[in-house]
């Protein structure tokens, strides 16, 4: 089905030659990452851009590329940064904090850390490697694996966070995390017994990747503050946000969105984006990469409940395609105190469950034997289970949930 645009929308994008046919032809099929570089910046050039690119008003960009390669993008000057910071300043558990001053600390992927460093780099009289994205956010980590952060590692992000937060006068700051990260912290933390050390956020926000039910759980449990999910990515900004009971409000100034289910019958929809906030790249029906459930299993955006993984990273199963979501629900029923999980494919019709835990230990047998029969039922593989010390991260400083590789 291709769906004309709003004539607002329309009029922004008419005379940008990658559009130009779909105009003309009062059709806009849904438009893939590969087009996007097709022809680039070509296909995307104006006299408009052109002039903005000589002031200095728009400027080329490549996107972190923690999920898909590397895309080369046009856009003004900290145009993620402006959207993310409108949206924290209006957040109704954020807000307050943030328009008191509050400084913003960031836990995440190293290639985060290693993106601000080279935008840092570039710029005239910048120190290179430099942390702070600006006034307001500090990037702490740096190595690829949290599981590697040693005792002084996690001393020096600790006496990072005390100098942020000493900086304001009510001791105050927020805290933007992927979530896996803050749960690796919090666990060496209460290993080295470190907590006197850690001054508590005002606000905990994740985002950068899927953030597993029990490392929501676990989070929500050692800090007495919101715990806020945001989604979105680097090419379109934030989309949508969870308030304090865990539901997900739409956050698309700018923006609309339409679901298409991904196979009939499934409950698993693409996500398709109409965008203007980019007025330099305007993305007229997008296809994010990304997968949502709805509450009814319809197609309406106002409903979504789940943001369940990507859409490349399906698992063909018996009863319709599998999410990351998918198995993290069911792990998350049997045991809160699964950390990581990963389902390794080995074979045709088997696959093994492989998982930490936040204390280390592994699960009672009748919860791994209830864990395997839950993710046959799911996936229509013959399961088994085994517990590990450590899921190495992948070279995109995300979790896979979904290989066919051993573990390093």
């Amino acid at each position: 089905m291709n769906r004309l645009p709003s004539a607002d929308v329309l009029d922004q994008v008419r005379d940008i030659p990658l559009y130009r046919d779909s105009v003309e032809r009062g059709e806009f099929p849904i438009l893939e990452k590969p087009e996007i570089a097709r022809g680039f910046p070509d296909n995307w050039m104006t006299p408009d851009l052109a002039r903005a690119l000589e002031a200095g008003d728009a400027e080329y960009v490549l996107s972190t590329g923690t999920n898909h390669a590397r895309m080369r993008l046009i856009r003004p000057p900290y145009f993620l940064l402006r959207s993310y910071y409108r949206l924290w300043s209006e957040h109704p558990d954020l807000a307050a904090s943030w328009h008191e001053g509050a400084r913003r600390i960031s836990l995440t992927t190293v290639l985060a850390t290693e993106h601000v460093a080279r935008v840092n780099a570039a710029k005239p009289g910048a120190t290179p490697g430099e942390r702070w994205l600006d006034d307001r956010t500090l990037y702490l980590n740096r190595r690829l694996d949290p599981a590697d952060w040693d005792r002084a590692e996690v001393e020096r992000m600790l006496a990072e966070i005390r100098e942020v937060s000493a900086a304001h006068p009510g001791g105050s700051y927020l805290l933007d995390c992927s979530g896996n990260h803050l749960a690796q912290l919090v666990r060496k933390v209460t290993e080295w017994d470190l907590w006197d050390r850690f001054p508590r956020p005002s606000g905990i926000v994740h985002a950068y990747e899927y953030a597993p039910l029990n490392v929501r759980a676990y989070l929500r449990s050692r800090f007495d503050c919101p715990v806020v999910d945001l989604f979105g990515s680097t090419e379109l900004g934030y989309l949508f946000y969870s308030d304090a009971d865990g539901g997900y409000r739409p956050y698309l100034h700018d923006m609309s969105v339409e679901l298409i289910p991904v196979e009939p019958g499934s409950g698993i929809h693409s996500l398709i984006v109409t965008s203007v906030r980019n007025p330099y790249m305007p993305l007229v029906r997008y296809r994010s990469g990304d997968c949502v459930r709805t509450s009814d299993g319809g197609t309406d955006p106002e409903r979504i409940v789940s943001f369940c993984g990507r859409e490349k990273e399906l698992l063909p199963a018996p009863e319709g395609p599998v999410a990351q979501a998918d198995l993290d629900a069911r792990v998350a029923a049997v045991s809160p105190r699964v950390f990581l999980q990963q389902l390794h494919l080995t074979g045709e019709g088997t696959c093994r469950l492989r998982y930490t835990t936040f204390d280390g230990k592994p699960l009672a047998p009748g919860d791994e034997t209830e864990l395997a029969l839950s993710v046959h039922a799911l996936t229509g593989r013959a399961c088994t289970v085994e517990h590990l010390d450590h899921v190495p991260i992948g070279r995109s400083g995300k979790y896979a949930w979904l290989t066919t590789q051993d573990p390093a």
